[in-house]
């Protein structure tokens, strides 16, 4: 009986084992395969947490294995920015990827002028450079007009259907309306976002000798600035009331002045927006944007305000001039000459109590061990929250900038090259890798990944990131939107023009009376060209600045007193209105 039993026990053993087996490593594919063993491998080591179980994430990697098939032993390259998520893509998941597709990738890491750059010598002269960009959502407008770029909505329910990940989940996005066209079609699909937002000391706005020094001073509390005038106070408090903390100067302000391309990301990053340049509108003001554009439907009809744009309005000359003085007045006398990549590390030296236009990709390095601005316990000292606006802004308006990331691919590229580029892009983004990728590179994508416990058990460490992507506040955070026809040629007007102020060249208001007509310049010869479609820019007829600034909405007429009172919001309160839901 015992001899009968263990023989009908041994081989339903193995049945169960290979059951088991089975449901690990998918339906029809073999445990013992090398793809499947190193998706397991990954998925073990490298792919926790997430917010899909392991029997979740080996599904998505087994689809990825099967996908890629046709593929195997091909060589592709794309190519992205420098960032810290960038950079664990290049160096952990193109291995990754290699290893359980048998598609080797090469993920160059360059400068972001040098992407679009690239991109525009593939776009002009129709050589395959790259087989897939993480170019800047910045450029939708550009993409959507000249027809060089793969709408992915067509792509994926047509020739790269067989490549389309089932669980890809569009709607989990947090900036899929970023990547979208006027036409509803998807051009984009976002690889990493981060903010702009407003930074400070926490720990020196805490301290009740500065807050009742404050209060005497100003006449309201000491808190997260709700405008600029408060913004303004705040920068003349720590730099010339203040003056030294534990025997240290400190200074109020923080920015950059080097003439230089970043020089211009400054300002089209929604600096003109922040201060109330622009109509209404998420995710951009319509019908005139933070850049100044206005549009008639779908076609730019002008910037300037004689054609009813805005670039060089009461509001723009007034975003220019705060600026100019902030950074004269209350940032380290060595911030005029130095380019976006020299400031950025500045605040974390510990001697600048707060900055209006700081990226929150800057997080990681705000965290690190050991420097001035993280305690012993390795928390930081500093908190980030929504940017101040300026007197001519508006409920309704965007209030700041948002850097979106998103994988580009060009119709040049040959389509077996295309899929597989498609392939590692969405593996980059996959549920089964975002939640990992995003504790890394602190950029995060998923709304699925914002809600899971790993991102409440970090969020402490974060100074606010957490909570402000989970709340209701981060859709007034947008990137350049579809209004801008062509990004690369209209981008570099801002800093030429701009740079001429700080060298005292041109007043405030002549830079943006030159900037406008730059702008409607170029505006000019694409309408000429005729090379963008029914979406082509089409100038408006010069009419008077007196008749567009009594006009409803922008261009806005110039405010008697652009200075109101100071306001401020106490941190934790505000905090407290996110994890409720409210924007404040």
């Amino acid at each position: 009986m015992k001899s009968n039993l263990s023989k009908w026990l041994y081989p339903m053993a193995v049945v169960l084992t290979c059951i088991a087996l089975a449901g690990m490593a998918g339906v029809g594919m073999a445990a013992d395969d090398p793809y499947v063993a190193a998706a397991k491998k990954w998925v073990d080591q490298e792919f926790q947490p997430s917010s899909l179980t392991k029997a979740e994430q080996m599904k998505e990697m087994e689809w990825f294995i099967q996908a890629s098939k046709p593929f195997r032993g091909m060589d592709i390259k794309v190519v992205s920015e420098t960032i810290t998520t960038h950079e664990y893509e290049s160096k952990v998941l193109a291995k990754a990827f290699a290893e359980i597709t048998g598609i080797n990738v090469t993920h160059d890491l360059i400068g972001e002028g040098d992407v679009i750059e690239k991109i525009q010598t593939q776009m002009q002269s129709g050589k395959n450079i790259y087989d897939g960009y993480i170019n800047d959502s910045d450029l939708i407008g550009t993409h959507m007009r000249y027809g060089f770029v793969l709408p992915l909505s067509d792509f994926m329910v047509g020739k790269g259907k067989d490549v389309t990940l089932p669980t890809l989940d569009l709607d989990d996005f947090i900036g899929k309306s970023f990547t979208t066209g006027p036409d509803g079609k998807l051009y984009q699909l976002p690889d990493q976002q981060f903010a702009n937002l407003y930074w400070f000391r926490y720990d020196w706005f805490q301290r009740p000798d500065l807050k009742k020094k404050f209060k005497e001073i100003y006449g309201y509390e000491l808190g997260v600035p709700v405008n600029w005038s408060a913004y303004e106070d705040i920068a003349e408090f720590f730099t010339d009331k203040v003056k030294t903390i534990d025997g240290v100067r400190v200074y109020g302000h923080m920015d950059y002045g080097k003439k230089s391309p970043d020089l211009g990301w400054r300002f089209t990053d929604a600096w003109l927006s922040m201060a109330g340049a622009g109509d209404k509108g998420l995710p951009n003001g319509k019908p005139v944007d933070e850049w100044g554009m206005r549009v008639d439907g779908c076609r730019p009809v002008g910037t300037s305000v004689e054609r009813g744009g805005a670039a060089n309005g009461p509001a723009a000359v007034y975003s220019l001039t705060k600026y100019m003085q902030w950074l004269q007045k209350y940032a380290p006398p060595e911030a005029l000459g130095m380019t976006f990549y020299e400031s950025g590390p500045v605040p974390s030296q510990g001697n600048v109590a707060q900055q209006i236009f700081w990226y929150t990709a800057f997080t990681a390095d705000m965290v690190k061990p050991g420097i001035p601005v993280v305690d012993e316990k390795g928390l930081p000292k500093w908190r980030m929250a929504p940017s101040p606006h300026g007197p001519y802004w508006e409920e309704g308006m965007k209030l700041g900038y948002q850097d979106c990331g998103s994988w580009t691919f060009l119709k040049s590229t040959p389509e077996a090259r295309m899929k597989a580029a498609w392939l590692y892009a969405q593996f980059c983004v996959a549920k089964t890798t975002s939640l990992k990728k995003t504790l890394v590179g602190l950029t995060p994508i998923r709304e699925s990944d914002l809600m899971t416990e790993a991102m409440t058990r970090e969020a402490p460490k974060l100074g606010g990131l957490v909570e402000f992507y989970r709340s209701p506040a981060r859709v007034a955070w947008t990137p350049t939107g579809t209004n801008i026809p062509d990004y690369p040629k209209l981008a570099q007007l801002w800093w030429q023009n701009i740079g001429e102020t700080l060298s005292g060249e041109v007043t405030p208001q002549e830079a943006m009376d030159n900037l406008a007509a730059s702008m409607d310049k170029v505006l000019a010869r694409l309408e000429r060209a005729q090379v963008q479609g029914e979406c082509g820019p089409k100038l408006n007829p010069r009419k008077s600045a007196a008749y567009w600034l009594s006009q409803p909405g922008a261009p806005k007429a110039k405010l008697a007193n652009e200075k109101p009172r100071g306001e401020t919001v106490d941190y934790d309160k505000l905090l407290q209105a996110w994890r409720e839901g409210r924007v404040r």
